[in-house]
């Protein structure tokens, strides 16, 4: 049976989010390696450090819209699409963390569909406000937040092996419903 290789590019790309995951001012050279391609292939992909990371902004938003589009097909609620999303995007939130962190919101493009994103996950966050998951009073960015920062920790719990998929995906959705606390629980103060 024939195994399938990435290309030099894929695999450049892929070197490039787990080394950068771990150390943001690796060098070329280090992706290169990791990759297992030279220097002059990486440089005939990517002629520059900012292109390799306009390149991996693209990549980490295609593949984190591609979940999400998948994720909440059929749903019947904006509160079932968030939940939804949020399970279909820990596993890439190793993408979600490195649009959020590198310097590539300065390219205008990207910046302008992460912002776009941003706006698309308050949308959906209001309606759920309206469908009755979200305190009305609580403020929207607050909420957008911690769920992109659930998502986050819920990620490194499952690179951790310290929950599965499912597991943190269900605990991240039910601290940003109920919280953490006992308050409201029957039978405590």
């Amino acid at each position: 049976m024939d195994t399938i290789r990435p290309t030099s590019r894929d695999a450049i790309l892929e070197a490039a989010f787990q080394t950068f995951s771990k150390r943001p001012g690796a060098s070329l050279a280090e992706i290169a390696d990791h990759a297992g391609v030279g220097r002059a292939t990486l440089h005939r992909h990517f002629g520059s450090r900012e292109a390799l990371m306009a390149a991996l902004a693209q990549t980490a938003r295609d593949e984190l819209n591609d979940a999400v589009d998948a994720a909440v097909g059929n749903t019947v609620s904006h509160t079932d699409g968030l939940r939804r999303a949020l399970a279909a995007i820990i596993p890439l939130a190793e993408r979600q963390w490195f649009l959020a962190q590198e310097p590539v919101l300065q390219n205008p493009a990207i910046e302008a569909a992460y912002v776009a994103d941003q706006a698309a996950l308050c949308t959906a966050i209001e309606e759920a406000k309206a469908e009755g998951t979200f305190d009305p009073n609580v403020p929207t960015r607050w909420i957008a937040e911690t769920y992109d920062s659930l998502i986050f920790a819920a990620w490194e719990m499952v690179r951790d092996d310290a929950l599965t998929a499912d597991q943190a995906a269900d605990l991240a959705w039910r601290t940003l419903t109920r919280g953490l606390g006992t308050e409201g629980l029957a039978g405590k103060t």
